[in-house]
C-alpha cells in the first residue's frame, strides 16, 4: 500500500511542478510579442484491477499544449497586411499632398505671376522692361516646374528603394522562417512533443514577413509550415525559402520591381499579384497616385507649352517680324517630345517607335487648347494589328499599320489624345512599347533661350492690320482683324483693299478664295466673285478674319495689311493673357489652374480616403487582436489562480508522500 500511494503521491507532485513551471513560464512571458499562453494536458495513468475493484495510480502529464486558434490568428494576419499597406500608402501620398498645397513650392501662384507679367505687357507693349518681367516670370514658372517633377522624381526614386529594401527583408524572413522549419521537424521528431516556444517564434517571423506582404500559410504533418504571396506564389515550403529580388521592369527600365529567382533566372511578377502589406503600399502608391501626379503635372507643363506656343506664332515681334520672317521665332517655351520605352522583352530587330505632339486645336471661342490625358498608353503588335490601349481605362484603338492607328485615333468618338506616333524600321510580332505624352514635360518645359536674350522678339502685336478708307462716306467700321494658324499675311506695301458695291451689295477685291462669311454662326462660303455683305459680317479668307459692321456706301473701301505698327500694338498678348482662365485643356474643357486644382483636389481626396480605410481597418485590427489575445494572451490574474492551485496541488501531494513514508516505517517497525 504504502509504494502505491507513494507512486500516486510522485506523480501527483510531478504534475504540480510541471503545472508551476508551465505557470511561471506564461507569467514570465506576459509581456513577450507573439507568445501564446501554456497550458499542461494532465491524464489519468492506468489503473490496477484488484478484487475490490480498479484502483487509480495517480496521473500523468501528457503534454504542454499552446493555446492558439488558427482562425483568429488568420484573422490578425489578413487585418495586418491591409493595415501595413494601407499604412504605406498613406504616409507617401500624404508627402505628395504635402508638396502640391504648399504655397511656396505648388503651381497656383508661379501660374499667378506669369499671367500678370504678361498683363503687364498688355498695359505697355514697347517697354523692355515689361518684356523682360515677362520672360523672368516664364523663366520662374518653368522652374517651378522643374522642381515638382524633379521632387516627384525624388519619390518615384523613394519607391525604387523601398522595393529594394522590403525585398531584402522579405527574404530575410523567408530563410529565418525555413531555418525555424528545420528546427521544429527535428524537435517533433526527437519526442513527438510539440516545441511551443519555437512555433511562437515562427509565428512572430511570419507575422513580420505579413507586414512586408500579405502571406497565407498551409500546414505540413511534420510541423512545417508553408508560406505563400500574391494569387498563391510559393515562397518558404517545408525548409527551403524562395529568393525574389528586385529588378527593373521590362516595361519601364526606371521602376525596380519584384521578380522571383529559378533555376531559369528571374521571373518578373506582375505588379498586381502582390497584395497587403508596405510593399504592396508602395507599389499602389507609385502605380496610383504618383504616377497620375507625374503625368497630370506633365500634362500642364506640356498645354501651357503647346497652347502658348501656338498663339504666340500668330503674332508679330517689336521688329517687325512675322510668321514666315528668317528673324521670327514661333516658340515661346521649348518642350521636348513624348517619352517613348520599348519593352525590354521586345523581339530583336524590331521598330523603333517614336511620338510627337499634335498640334493644339482651335475653339470657337477664340482659344488654343490641347488634347492631351493624364494617361499612359501601351502600344502593342501581333503581327497584323497595331493596338493602342489608354492604360487609365483601357480604351483602345486599332489599325494595320501606324499611319492607320493614327487617323483610327483622331477619327474615335473619344476624339484625339494629343500626340501622334511615328516608327523606324519594321514590327517584330510580340512587340510593345509603353508611351508617357507627358511624364516628362515637366521636367523639359523651358523658355526659349533666344527669347530670354532678346526679348523684343516676343511676339506681342498681332501681323496683320484691317481699317477703313478715309475717304469712306458710308457708317460701316471694321475690326482690327485676327489670324488663324497657316494665315498668309499681305506683302509690306501691298494691303488687300475690298470695295463695297451697292449694286450687288456686297464687296469685291479679295486676294484670295474661298471666302467665308459668317452672320450669326450661320458659315456661307464662297469660291469666287463679289462675296455680300450683312451687317455685323465676319469675313474669312488666308486665315484672316475681320468683322464689318454698319452701312457701307458705293466705293466705300477698306484695306487688310501687314501692321506696319506692331511697337504699340497689344492685340497678341491679350490672347496670351486670355489663356489664364480659358479652357486650354482636356479638350476644351479646363483650363490650367482647373486641371491642376484638379489634381490636388484629387491626391487630397485620395489620402483623406485612406485615412478613413486605415482607420477602419485599424480597428478591426484591434478588434482581432484582442479576441486572438483572449483566447491565447497570458492573463496574469488567471495565472495567479492557477499559481495557488499547483501550489496546493503541490502542497498535498508533498503531504501524500510524507504520509506514505510513515507508513513505510510502520511496516519495517513492525518486521
Amino acid at each position: 500500500m504504502g509504494s502505491g500511494i507513494y507512486s500516486i503521491g510522485v506523480s501527483a507532485l510531478q504534475n504540480a511542478q510541471l503545472g508551476l513551471a508551465t505557470t511561471g513560464h506564461n507569467i514570465a512571458n506576459a509581456n513577450t510579442d507573439g507568445y501564446n499562453r501554456q497550458r499542461i494536458i494532465q491524464v489519468s495513468n492506468v489503473a490496477t484491477l484488484t478484487g475490490s475493484g480498479y484502483v487509480g495510480n495517480g496521473a500523468h502529464v501528457l503534454t504542454i499544449e499552446r493555446i492558439y486558434s488558427s482562425f483568429l490568428a488568420k484573422q490578425v494576419t489578413k487585418a495586418q497586411a491591409s493595415v501595413s499597406s494601407l499604412e504605406s500608402y498613406s504616409t507617401s501620398i500624404g508627402e505628395l499632398n504635402n508638396l502640391l498645397v504648399d504655397d511656396d513650392a505648388g503651381l497656383e501662384s508661379a501660374l499667378e505671376d506669369f499671367f500678370a507679367g504678361i498683363n503687364q505687357v498688355s498695359s505697355d507693349p514697347s517697354s523692355l522692361t515689361t518684356r523682360q518681367s515677362m520672360v523672368s516670370a516664364a523663366q520662374a514658372l518653368a522652374s517651378r516646374f522643374q522642381s515638382l517633377n524633379s521632387q516627384i522624381d525624388a519619390q518615384y526614386k523613394n519607391v525604387n528603394s523601398q522595393v529594394q529594401s522590403y525585398v531584402g527583408s522579405i527574404n530575410s524572413y523567408a530563410q529565418q522562417i525555413a531555418t525555424m522549419n528545420k528546427q521544429i521537424v527535428a524537435a517533433e521528431a526527437a519526442n513527438g512533443q510539440p516545441p511551443n516556444d519555437l512555433y511562437d517564434q515562427r509565428d512572430q517571423l511570419i507575422g513580420e514577413l505579413n507586414k512586408l506582404v500579405g502571406v497565407q500559410t498551409t500546414t505540413n504533418s511534420n510541423g512545417s509550415l508553408n508560406v505563400f504571396f500574391g494569387n498563391g506564389q510559393p515562397l518558404v515550403v517545408g525548409t527551403t525559402a524562395t529568393s525574389l529580388t528586385a529588378v527593373a521592369s521590362s516595361s519601364d527600365p526606371t521602376r525596380l520591381t519584384v521578380a522571383i529567382v529559378n533555376a531559369a533566372g528571374t521571373q518578373e511578377l506582375p505588379e498586381s499579384l502582390i497584395s497587403g502589406g508596405a510593399l504592396s503600399g508602395v507599389l499602389q502608391y507609385r502605380s496610383g497616385s504618383l504616377d497620375a501626379a507625374a503625368n497630370s503635372l506633365g500634362q500642364i507643363a506640356a498645354s501651357v507649352a503647346l497652347a502658348f506656343n501656338a498663339q504666340h506664332a500668330l503674332g508679330q515681334d517689336l521688329l517687325g517680324n512675322i510668321a514666315g520672317d528668317a528673324g521670327f521665332v514661333a516658340d515661346f517655351f521649348t518642350l521636348g517630345t513624348p517619352r517613348v520605352v520599348a519593352n525590354t522583352n521586345n523581339p530583336a530587330g524590331t521598330a523603333t517607335v517614336s511620338a510627337a505632339f499634335s498640334d493644339p486645336s482651335y475653339s470657337s471661342d477664340g482659344t488654343f487648347y490641347t488634347n492631351l490625358t493624364a494617361s499612359d498608353y501601351q502600344l502593342d503588335y501581333d503581327g497584323t494589328t497595331f493596338t493602342l490601349t489608354r492604360l487609365s481605362d483601357k480604351a483602345s484603338w486599332s489599325g494595320a499599320s501606324i499611319a492607320d492607328l493614327n487617323t483610327a485615333v483622331n477619327a474615335s468618338t473619344q476624339g484625339p489624345q494629343g500626340f501622334t506616333l511615328s516608327a523606324s524600321g519594321s514590327f517584330v510580332a510580340g512587340s510593345s512599347y509603353i508611351i508617357q505624352p507627358t511624364r516628362n514635360a515637366a521636367q523639359n518645359i523651358a523658355v526659349n533661350a533666344t527669347l530670354a536674350a532678346d526679348v523684343r522678339q516676343i511676339a506681342v502685336a498681332a501681323p496683320v492690320l484691317a481699317s477703313a478708307g478715309t475717304a469712306n462716306t458710308g457708317t460701316a467700321t471694321i475690326s482690327s482683324g485676327s489670324v488663324a494658324t497657316g494665315y498668309t499675311a499681305p506683302a509690306s506695301g501691298s494691303p488687300v483693299t475690298l470695295t463695297y458695291s451697292s449694286s450687288t451689295g456686297g464687296f469685291s477685291g479679295f486676294s484670295a478664295y474661298p471666302v467665308t462669311v459668317t452672320v450669326n454662326g450661320v458659315e456661307t462660303t464662297y469660291a469666287s466673285g463679289t462675296v455680300p455683305y450683312t451687317n455685323g459680317a465676319t469675313f474669312t479668307f488666308s486665315g484672316i478674319s475681320f468683322t464689318i459692321s454698319g452701312t457701307p456706301k458705293d466705293g466705300d473701301t477698306f484695306s487688310i495689311a501687314r501692321n506696319s505698327n506692331g511697337v504699340s500694338d497689344n492685340r497678341n498678348v491679350l490672347l496670351l493673357a486670355k489663356m489664364q482662365t480659358g479652357k486650354t485643356m482636356a479638350g476644351n474643357t479646363a483650363s490650367f489652374s482647373t486641371v491642376y486644382a484638379q489634381m490636388v483636389s484629387s491626391m487630397g481626396n485620395k489620402g483623406s480616403e485612406l485615412e478613413s480605410v486605415l482607420a477602419a481597418q485599424q480597428t478591426m485590427l484591434t478588434e482581432a487582436e484582442e479576441a486572438r489575445d483572449s483566447v491565447s494572451g497570458v492573463n496574469l490574474d488567471e495565472e495567479a489562480v492557477n499559481l495557488i492551485q499547483y501550489q496546493q496541488s503541490y502542497q498535498a501531494a508533498a503531504k501524500m508522500l510524507q504520509i506514505a513514508s510513515q507508513l513505510f516505517d510502520s511496516i519495517l517497525e513492525i518486521s
